[in-house]
C-alpha cells in the first residue's frame, strides 16, 4: 500500500497531465476504494483532454495547408445574428500565428457562456489581428439579411490591423479580390473561423445586453433579440423600437397593430 494519503494522491494527481509520470505507477498499484476511484477519475479527464487537443489540431489542418502554401496573415470570419428580430448582425475576423494555441475552441454556439467570455479575452489577447464589423436593423431592412451579413464582414475585414492574404469563411464568400475559401460548418473546421465565431458572438451578446438596459421591457438581454415568447409579447404590448428590423415578418405584423 502506498504511504501516501487518499487526500495526497488526489492531491498530486490535480497536477498531473503526462501519462508517462511515474506517480501514477505508484497510484495504479495502490489497491484502496478511494485511490482506484482516484485514478479512474484522473484517466477519464486525461482522456477528455487529449480528445480536445486532437480536435484543436485537426480544427488547424486548413490554416497548416495554407501556411505551408506560403500565406501568412489567414483570416477567420463568422458572423452572428442573422435570424433574431433585433439588434444588429455581427461579423468578426481572426488572424492566429502558427503559436496560437486554445484547445476546446469551437464553434461559439457549442461553449458555455463562461467559456465563451473566457476564450474572446484569450483570442482579443493573443491573435495577431482581429476586426469587428457590424450591420444595423435598418441596413438589414435595406438590404435584406444576407447583403447585410457581407457588409458586417467586410467592415470587420477593414478593422484588421494586418491586411490578410487569405480568408477562411463560414459558408459564405465575398466580392473581394482575397483568395477565400468556403467551409460549411467552418465554425467547427478551422480555428480562425471559430475565433471569429467566438468575438463575433460575445460582442453581439454585450451589445444585446446593453440594449436590454435602454429598452428594459424586452429582455433583450435574455433572448438576445430572437423570437422568443418573452420578445414577442413585448413587441404586442409596447410596439417596435429602432432596433427591431421592420423587415422581418414579425415585426411587421406587430407594427400593423400599431
Amino acid at each position: 500500500m502506498s504511504t501516501y494519503t487518499v487526500q495526497q494522491i488526489k492531491e498530486k494527481l490535480a497536477t498531473i497531465e503526462n501519462l508517462h509520470d511515474p506517480f501514477l505507477q505508484v497510484v495504479k498499484e495502490d489497491d484502496r476504494k478511494g485511490v482506484i476511484k482516484l485514478y479512474e477519475a484522473w484517466e477519464k479527464r486525461y482522456q477528455k483532454q487529449e480528445e480536445i487537443k486532437e480536435q484543436f489540431y485537426t480544427m488547424r489542418e486548413h490554416e497548416e495547408h495554407l501556411w505551408k502554401e506560403g500565406y501568412v496573415y489567414i483570416g477567420g470570419v463568422d458572423e452572428v445574428g442573422r435570424g433574431p428580430l433585433a439588434g444588429p448582425v455581427v461579423a468578426a475576423c481572426a488572424i492566429l500565428s502558427p503559436d496560437f494555441y486554445l484547445p476546446g475552441l469551437t464553434d461559439s454556439k457549442k461553449l458555455t457562456k463562461e467559456k465563451r467570455e473566457e476564450f474572446f479575452h484569450r483570442i482579443k489577447e493573443e491573435a495577431v489581428s482581429f476586426g469587428v464589423g457590424m450591420a444595423t436593423a435598418e441596413e438589414i431592412d435595406q438590404l435584406n439579411i444576407y447583403e447585410a451579413t457581407k457588409v458586417a464582414m467586410n467592415r470587420a475585414i477593414r478593422k484588421l490591423t494586418h491586411v490578410p492574404d487569405y480568408l477562411l469563411l463560414d459558408a459564405m464568400k465575398l466580392p473581394i479580390s482575397i483568395p477565400q475559401t468556403s467551409l460549411i460548418k467552418g465554425d467547427s473546421k478551422s480555428i480562425s473561423i471559430a475565433a471569429g465565431s467566438v468575438i463575433a458572438k460575445v460582442t453581439r451578446d454585450h451589445y444585446m445586453e446593453e440594449l436590454g438596459r435602454v429598452y428594459p421591457n424586452y429582455g433583450f438581454e435574455r433572448h438576445m433579440g430572437y423570437g422568443t415568447r418573452e420578445h414577442l409579447e413585448a413587441l404586442k404590448k409596447y410596439g417596435v423600437t429602432k432596433e427591431h428590423r421592420n423587415s422581418f415578418a414579425p415585426v411587421q405584423d406587430t407594427m400593423a397593430l400599431f
